[in-house]
């Protein structure tokens, strides 16, 4: 049985509608289908969505950060000595 909902649930679209290699918005990680057909989904499927939305926004922040620190291990940093007496 689902919940009844006292509010729309708003669209998390940000008006960027950019999408990456996957399909998927860049800014609210929604695929084509679920951008095109929100106003026709219900509550239910709407919070579904925005789950999925989640994950791939947690799963992106994840590669990212793994993209970045495999980058420092290939260029690691080296420290500047003070050379003033």
């Amino acid at each position: 049985m689902d919940q009844i909902e006292f509010f729309d649930i708003p669209s998390p679209c940000k008006r960027v509608c950019v999408t990456d290699k996957q399909g998927y918005c860049i800014a609210c990680y929604r695929s084509r289908e679920e951008r095109f057909s929100w106003l026709t989904l219900s509550d239910s499927q709407k919070q579904k969505v925005l789950r999925l939305c989640k994950q791939r926004a947690l799963k992106r922040r994840y590669l990212l950060s793994k993209q970045q620190r495999q980058q420092q291990d290939l260029n690691p940093v080296t420290p500047q000595f003070d050379l003033n007496f």
